[in-house]
């Protein structure tokens, strides 16, 4: 095998930047040249060291300007080694970049896909609505609780002065007022109460101005 001319690989083979079959040949000329066994017994740190240098003093070494008050000397690195460690630290930070591009990309498309799912409301166990003849329209949501039932009441067309309350019946035919509001000018209300009365032994809500007299009235099945 001609393994002659083959001192220009060192640099690569020093820092394992070469393929199975140029290491192969290089490794099969060092057995014939003293001067490159040599050579590499004097840089067979160099990996280690380069690798802990700052990238810029890195590529410092490769020919860049030195400190003005620094003396001149003769870099004991060769140009080669020098050149492949500078193509090294570019492939490392490109594969770098595109990784973290990679994750970036994913955690946005996983933030917008569960972005919805995060905000929804929770979804009530049971919703009413009634419209009255005088076009009054009120809806009530009912949230299933430990202690009992919470209320979410949602009004349009309502009355646009006086105090409105909310009243649970349950199957016993006993009450609760489950919350209060004054009314507003626009008829508009969004209210939530709470009573002690669980959802499956509501049997009706009512909806009743300051004097009792029942303006609405949900049945509960």
């Amino acid at each position: 095998m001609n393994t002659s001319g083959l001192h220009h690989l060192l640099g690569a083979y020093v820092l394992g930047g070469l393929d199975s079959a140029d290491s192969q040949r290089f490794e099969a000329h060092l057995e014939n040249c003293a001067d490159c066994r040599a050579e590499i017994a004097e840089l067979e740190s160099l990996p280690g060291l380069l690798d802990a240098l700052p990238v810029p003093d890195a590529v410092a070494l490769t020919g860049g300007p030195r400190p003005a008050a620094a003396p001149e000397q003769a870099s004991p690195v060769p140009r080669a080694v020098l050149d492949e460690v500078a193509a090294r630290r570019r492939k490392l930070r490109r594969r770098w970049a595109a990784l973290v591009g990679a994750v970036a990309a994913a955690c946005l498309a996983l933030g917008v896909a569960a972005g919805p799912l995060l905000n929804r409301p929770p979804q009530p166990d049971a919703s009413y609505s009634v419209q009255a003849g005088n076009g009054l329209r009120f809806s009530v949501d009912l949230a299933r609780k430990a202690w009992g039932t919470e209320l979410a009441v949602n009004g349009s067309s309502m009355p646009s002065d006086g105090t409105y309350s909310l009243w649970v019946r349950d199957r016993d035919g006993k009450e609760d007022r489950a919350c209060a509001w004054t009314a507003t000018p626009s008829g508009r209300i969004k209210v939530t109460g709470a009573t002690p009365v669980q959802l499956a032994s509501i049997a009706g809500v009512e909806l009743r101005d300051e004097a009792d007299h029942t303006v609405a009235v949900i049945t509960v099945p």
